[in-house]
């Protein structure tokens, strides 16, 4: 039954224990770690290059894999079962950064792009149970919710993270790598602790119960034959052109920002201190998005963000000290949530129920095609430049772009779409 509160706080409660690595993992400690223990000895301009290298390959095979998962999901009720599946492929891959020594950066890559296809994988077949975990009424408030407690739940473990590192004679760890190594480990545990709730109290919505080779085959037919029916949901396809577009200026700067905060001479402290001042500032700010989005409409909402990321990639070229790294932490938090969580719900009323898996794979495809650019960009004009700076000022085209589109979509013709939609099928 839609609406369950049950069920809606242990859906929501997978952002609170997949955040974990987003945080402490994909925006802090790994790239920090990748330039400073496990590339030790290189510079810091091919060590940028690498990683963005690494976040591509990942994307790429994220990208190409996620629809054809998500088809597989609805044609035989597999949602659950492979969330699971990718949810301890990511856990797993994240605890094995423990033992990786010095100066073993294939090995951190390789495990860290696994890691990261367990995360993406997993969260399309999150993304795709939200329709039926919550009504169009409470779609937006559902879908902030979850954004709103994987910024505290992420935050809480990785404020403890960086306790662990600036004192970690306290917690009885011999030194900051120490306290890193076991920080990986940590999230591996708190992904899978925090994510039971949605394994035994989400239900898995209604399905044809296909044998798993028979959703195997007809999920791959049925990729094509969404690829043929988004020519009759014009609003949707161009909504995932614009989204394509702007995420990856929010996904890049997410990946890339301590990346960068290091290029730039910032003390680890400091780029940790902007990290927890992001997560918190975020918190409140998904929720009160939500209300914001209301107030004005989701689409004006998420055009608001769009324009609020492109003045943040001008202030980031620009900036030169500590002080406004902490301000574009708090700019990042202020539309870091709204923008994710608006945009998941706003997908939400553009795609047929009965196949929101396999539109939530199209939806964290595109996202994820993106995501092969953006850092790739910012690594080769950083490579050609010599200056990250020029790879950060970049973005700016990616969220004009994204926010001309996103302007395009027609609402009120949407209904109209759906049902041509389903007279195909």
């Amino acid at each position: 039954m839609k609406d369950s509160k049950k069920e809606i706080f242990s859906w929501a409660l997978y952002d609170w224990a997949n955040s974990a690595f987003a945080t402490t993992v994909m925006a802090a400690f790994f790239p920090i770690f990748f330039s400073q223990y496990w590339s030790y000895g290189g510079d810091s301009v091919t060590s940028t290059f690498f990683l963005g290298l690494g976040n591509s390959i990942e994307s790429l095979i994220v990208a190409i894999g996620a629809p054809v998962v998500g088809a597989i999901a609805d044609r035989g009720s597999y949602r659950k079962k492979l969330l699971i599946m990718f949810a301890f492929l990511g856990a797993v891959m994240t605890s094995a950064l423990f033992w990786v020594a010095m100066g073993l950066w294939p090995v951190a890559m390789v495990l860290y792009i696994v890691a990261n296809i367990g995360f993406a994988g997993a969260n399309t077949l999150y993304d795709s149970l939200l329709p039926a975990v919550a009504s169009e009424k409470k779609v937006d408030f559902v879908s902030s919710l979850g954004y709103s407690l994987g910024y505290i739940g992420g935050g809480l473990l990785f404020l403890l993270n960086v306790l662990m590192y600036l004192f970690p004679s306290f917690f009885g760890l011999a030194d900051e790598i120490a306290a890193v190594k076991v920080s990986f480990l940590m999230v591996g545990i708190w992904w899978i602790v925090f994510s039971l709730p949605l394994f035994i109290f989400v239900k898995e919505p209604e399905g044809e119960n296909l044998s798993l080779s028979t959703a195997v085959k007809d999920g791959f037919g049925a990729v094509k034959k969404t690829l043929s029916s988004l020519k009759k949901l014009k609003n949707t396809a161009l909504f995932l052109v614009a989204y394509w577009c702007y995420i990856d200026g929010v996904d890049t700067i997410i990946r890339m920002a301590t990346d960068y905060g290091t290029a730039l001479g910032f003390s680890s402290s400091s780029l940790i201190v902007a990290l927890l001042i992001t997560q918190f500032v975020a918190f409140p700010s998904a929720l009160l998005y939500s209300f914001f989005g209301h107030k004005i409409g989701i689409k004006k909402a998420l055009l608001v963000a769009i324009a609020g990321y492109a003045v943040i990639a001008c202030f980031g070229f620009f900036m030169t000290n500590e002080t406004q790294f902490y301000i574009l932490a708090v700019c990042i938090g202020l539309f870091q949530g709204g923008i994710q969580a608006l945009s998941r719900s706003f997908y939400s009323r553009l795609i047929p129920e009965a196949q929101s898996s396999q539109f939530y794979g199209f939806f964290n495809m595109l996202g994820k095609f993106a995501a092969i650019i953006g850092p790739l960009l910012i690594g080769v004009v950083s490579l050609i430049t010599g200056q990250q700076r020029y790879g950060i000022l970049s973005l700016i085209i990616l969220f004009v772009a994204g926010g001309i589109l996103l302007s395009k979509v027609d609402e009120k013709n949407v209904a109209d779409d759906l049902k041509a939609f389903e007279s195909l099928n």
